[in-house]
Parts: C-alpha cells; structure tokens; sequence
C-alpha cells in the first residue's frame, strides 16, 4: 500500500499504530476487570467469569486455560494460589473469553443499523521534529460504517489482521493523506 511508513520516529515524532489505538479503545468498550490478577478480588473475577457456566468453562480451555476443576475450586475457595503460569494462563482466558462474548454487543453498537460510528483521528506528536521535518498533520474525524472485519480481528487477537483491516476498512476513507494517519496519539469513538 503507498504511504506505509516504513521509518516512524526517524525524526522525533511520536506516537502509536492507528490499530493499537483502535485495540486500546475496543478494550476499554469491553469492559475488563480493573482489578490485578494478583489481588484475590481479581483473581476471584477472572476465575468466576470463566466458571460460572458449563459453557464458560468450555470457552476458558478452549482459550488455554490448562488446570483441571478441582484445582480451579481450591483457587476459589482460597486454598491454594495460582502460579505465575497459572496466573498468566488465566488472564489471557480471561481476555479472550470476554473479547469473545462482546464482539456481537460491539459490532451491533459500533455499526449502529448501517449508520456507523463516528471516529476522532488525533495526529501523531511533532513536538520533538525539527521545524522543516514536521508535517502538517490536522485532527480528522470519519464516520465509519463498516466494523465486522476490524472487530472480528480484535476478538481474535490478530492484530495483523486488524491493522490490514483498520487501513482498509477505516483509514483510507481519510483521501489522498490517509497514510499521515497511520500512527497516532489516540483514536476516539463516539459510541
């Protein structure tokens, strides 16, 4: 694709990939436990959000959580501790199971009936590029009407799959500078 920026930061610029911020943002909608994993209360979050049905317990091995249930139940119960693997087995689940069950609620919310959501591009920071280097780069905004490639991509976990999706689903709809877009400061929804 033209305008891929192949050097960012050559210069002092500053930023992120437009897909992080759009995974940042997608994140935030998701709603995860704010808790650490390593407080009892968010551990006991996790571990009730992934047990609380057959089904959740099926989508948590599915998303490599290893333990058998006997071992989840003394998790629960506080008479053991997880291990530093466990702990990570079980935060990954964790997102991916929660990832998983809003991708439908969020490409509902983010489509809105074929209406779209509007999106704020803030551009990448200059502060620290040479005068003659820094580009004119201006906050944008587009609505964005199409979300099922770039939420199905999150949900996945694949962000290479969801930065090909944000180009070509969102970005290049920007015009001729879309590329200026590429790496950001933060990308806002209005949803």
């Amino acid at each position: 694709m033209p305008e891929r920026n192949i050097e960012f930061g050559k210069y002092g610029a500053r930023g992120i990939k437009g897909h992080e911020a759009v995974a940042r943002q997608l994140d935030a909608l998701a709603g995860f436990v704010t808790t650490p994993i390593t407080a009892r209360r968010g551990l006991l979050a996790r571990l009730h959000y992934l047990t609380r049905t057959d089904h959740a317990r099926q989508a948590a091995r599915e998303a490599g959580l290893t333990v058998t249930d006997d071992t989840i139940n003394k998790w629960l119960q506080g008479r053991r501790n997880p291990s530093k693997r466990s702990l990570q087995q079980i935060e990954r689940a964790y997102r991916t199971v929660r990832r998983h069950n809003v991708a439908r609620y969020l490409l509902a919310r983010l489509n809105r009936e074929g209406r779209g959501t509007r999106v704020e591009f803030h551009p990448l920071n200059q502060s620290q590029v040479n005068r003659p280097r820094q580009r004119a780069v201006e906050y944008r905004t587009l609505n964005v009407r199409h979300w099922d490639r770039i939420i199905e991509a999150w949900a996945a976990d694949d962000y290479e799959a969801l930065d090909d999706a944000w180009i070509s689903d969102a970005v290049v709809d920007l015009g001729s500078q879309w590329g200026q877009y590429e790496f950001v400061t933060n990308i806002g929804f209005a949803a």
